[in-house]
């Protein structure tokens, strides 16, 4: 395609490994925009691939404004590559797709439309025909390749097995994200954009995470946090193509991984939560639901003051022992005793901790921060009731690995017991 110095209102970054026949399909769908060929560039992100990928990205060169980022094959580094080919973008919004998928003739007009109003926003594309236990519908599958992205969906844009695997998450919150109370879980790279310098100014994508999974919603937490808005558009659509994966099973194990790197980095309720459900093989839908239980009872423990549930409880400790508290709300009490505070609640936190005598995290005491065998005694205030029977066997698990003896205090008694 000849030089053109008009400055592109899009990127689109396509991360890839070994899939040449795959990534044509998606370069040829992407010629086929109704966005000018001159609005947008298209940088295909070579995770080491040795293939003949830069020969197919260079056969479009015609026909597409490209670029190339190439990283040596080091495993599976899918943000590193994202990030790669990012740096190489000039466009003031950056669009990331998956090798593979076919995007609708609309899917960049479409993605532009929801930055229109200049409010800083993560977009989650929808994609059909995306699960990834597999290809939910054979029917539509024989035929990619063969109809246009466009005739596909108008047969089979109706079938329930054709759907996005979010759909039903979409639906329930009538594809407003800002209702729930975890949007970023939703936003996968499969098909999503944001401004350029908004991606920037979080870092981009956490490049220590290696492996299948995890690195594009943690980029959406980040994203969250910096207070842009999270849309979907279901007119930016792309379908995937049906293409062997490795074992689900696999995934999961990488995906299991990625979580504990997850509440490492970011010790805090929300991501405790992700981490204990991906070990239960639930990753990210059920995220959603469990957060929002929290928040209910975070508000409902809102006035429950147990610091003198702590005196009573640490009446259980050794003279001296080191002490981990875990639901201490806003007021501890005087001790002697070397302790480390912690609360789901992190404006009583800051409160509890505000004379520095003791130091603390925000955290539910699923996963926390702290190593093997930490503390002598492990406290469990009455704070922590209203999560107990959902997630006490977690939360004992947990004391067990950091603590020697348990402890779960009561408004009027503590209740001692060997941890398991």
């Amino acid at each position: 395609m000849p030089a053109n110095p008009t400055r592109p209102r899009v990127s689109v970054v396509i991360p890839t490994y070994n899939r040449a026949e795959l990534l044509r399909e998606t370069l040829q769908q992407l010629t086929r925009q109704s966005l000018g060929p001159d609005e947008f560039e298209v940088i295909v992100a070579d995770d080491g691939s040795r293939d003949g990928t830069r020969a197919v990205v260079d056969s479009f060169s015609d026909r597409l404004r490209t670029g190339y980022h190439f990283q040596e094959d080091l495993g599976f580094r899918a943000g590193a590559a994202r990030n790669g080919g990012a740096r190489l973008a000039s466009a003031p919004i950056l669009c990331f797709i998956d090798t593979g998928v076919l995007p609708g003739p609309d899917f960049l007009r479409s993605h532009l439309a929801q930055h229109a109003d200049g409010v800083p926003a993560a977009v989650s594309g929808y994609a059909y025909g995306y699960n990834p236990d597999g290809y939910p519908l054979k029917e539509a599958g024989d035929l990619v390749g063969r109809l246009r992205p466009e005739e596909i969906l108008a047969r089979f844009g109706d079938s329930p097995d054709f759907r996005d695997v979010r759909h039903e998450h979409f639906a329930q919150c009538g594809f407003d994200l800002d209702s729930r109370a975890i949007p970023w879980n939703m936003f996968f790279t499969i098909n999503c954009s944001m401004p350029t310098d908004e991606f920037w100014a979080v870092g981009g994508f956490d490049e220590s995470f290696v492996g299948w999974g995890a690195e594009d919603v943690e980029l959406g937490f980040r994203l969250h946090r910096r207070g842009l808005t999270f849309r979907v558009t279901r007119p930016g659509w792309v379908i995937e193509w049906p293409h062997q994966r490795p074992d689900i099973a696999v995934l999961l194990e990488q995906l299991k991984t990625n979580f504990e790197r997850y509440v490492r980095r970011s010790p805090e309720p929300v991501m405790e939560l992700g981490w204990a459900l991906t070990g239960m093989d639930r990753p990210m839908f059920d995220w959603n639901d469990e957060y929002h239980k929290l928040n209910v009872w975070r508000c409902a423990a809102r006035d429950l003051s147990v610091a003198g549930e702590i005196e009573d409880a640490l009446r259980h400790a050794p003279p001296g022992g080191r002490v981990a508290v875990v639901g201490c709300g806003g007021t501890l009490p005087r001790s002697p005793h070397d302790f480390i505070a912690m609360d789901f609640d992190r404006d009583l936190l800051a409160g509890a901790l505000g004379d520095g005598r003791h130091p603390g995290y925000n955290s539910i005491g699923l996963r926390t921060p702290l190593p093997d065998r930490y503390a002598d005694t492990v406290v469990f205030t009455s704070r922590m009731s209203g999560l107990w029977d959902r997630w006490g066997d977690d939360l004992l698990a947990e004391a067990a690995r950091i603590g020697t003896v348990v402890v779960r205090g009561q408004p009027a008694v503590a209740d001692s017991q060997r941890a398991r």
